[in-house]
């Protein structure tokens, strides 16, 4: 299909970008790689009166690794990602599940900021965003904002961003050294939309406890969301297979997922409870038991 009749911008700063935001009014769509918004463009989904084109704005494609954690610019792209050699010890989990979104090209030109504001629940950022604390960096008509990941994405392919308003970055806290982490997804190919995984990290207290779990999963139809039950479950508990059972188990109770055309409700619940199982095992450094014939 074409695209519908619109116009198209390039502007040179941040500033000249809101301003623009601002006199459209609601009617202006942001462009950086498009791997999203040109697909919905095309089958009608969207029919904007402007794209404001912001692939070449100064100072938003950066990552930067210091104390606090990492930052990654908006325009940020997932293959600037996966050649950052650092991001694999500043923020190891970050650095492996990135390796699972879309296929080559797209992750040349897919950004990080653009997945964040989709925000489709099948997709990795988000639920990355939700589970590790992070914060999202807005600038609007109003100036700068920060946001808690967590009430940035609100639904599906819906956020808290405002008309007049861009993520500029994202922010990481710090990543111990000593964390226990894990990603597990299943995908009918690798590189498609998830349709389950779990995002998992954990410390160890002095006695080789789980300290504050943090348990995500992707499945839900709405959005990635994290599973406050087990991660009570796991909170003091030395992680153990008899533990990472009862965390599959409830972790497959407390997700909330419907029939639709890639599965039903309850073989994706049970996708669930495999990708946590499986997450938790390679947090805790165990081996999966092979499947009986």
């Amino acid at each position: 299909m074409k695209l519908p009749d619109l116009d198209y911008i390039r502007p040179g700063t941040l500033q000249e970008t809101i301003d623009l935001l601002v006199a459209y009014e609601g009617e202006a769509k942001l462009v950086a790689g498009g791997q999203s918004l040109m697909p919905m463009l095309a089958f009608r989904l969207l029919a904007p009166k402007i794209l404001i084109d912001i692939s070449r704005l100064p100072g938003l494609n950066a990552i930067d690794i210091g104390p606090d954690g990492v930052r990654l610019g908006a325009l940020t792209t997932w293959r600037d990602i996966e050649r950052h050699a650092a991001l694999k010890t500043a923020h190891p989990l970050l650095a492996a599940a990135i390796a699972h979104v879309a296929h080559y090209q797209i992750r040349n030109r897919g950004t990080v900021g653009g997945s964040l504001a989709h925000s489709d629940p099948a997709s990795e950022f988000p639920a990355l965003v939700t589970t590790c604390d992070a914060d999202v960096v807005v600038h609007g008509a109003g100036g700068e904002r920060v946001v808690k990941g967590s009430e940035f994405v609100l639904g599906a392919m819906t956020t808290s961003l405002e008309p007049d308003e861009m993520i500029t970055g994202i922010r990481f806290p710090a990543w111990p050294a000593a964390r226990r982490w894990g990603f597990e997804e299943f995908a009918r190919r690798r590189g498609d939309f998830a349709m389950a995984a779990a995002v998992v990290f954990y410390d160890l207290d002095a006695g080789g406890r789980a300290a504050d779990p943090h348990i995500g999963i992707i499945g839900e139809p709405e959005r990635a969301v994290r599973l406050a039950a087990v991660e009570d479950l796991l909170t003091g508990r030395v992680i153990d297979r008899d533990v990472i059972a009862e965390a599959r188990a409830i972790g497959e109770q407390a997700a909330q997922t419907s029939d639709d055309i890639h599965t039903p409700a309850k073989y994706r619940k049970a996708l669930i409870g495999t990708m946590i199982e499986r997450a938790l095992m390679t947090a805790a450094g165990l081996e999966l038991r092979p499947v009986a014939a």
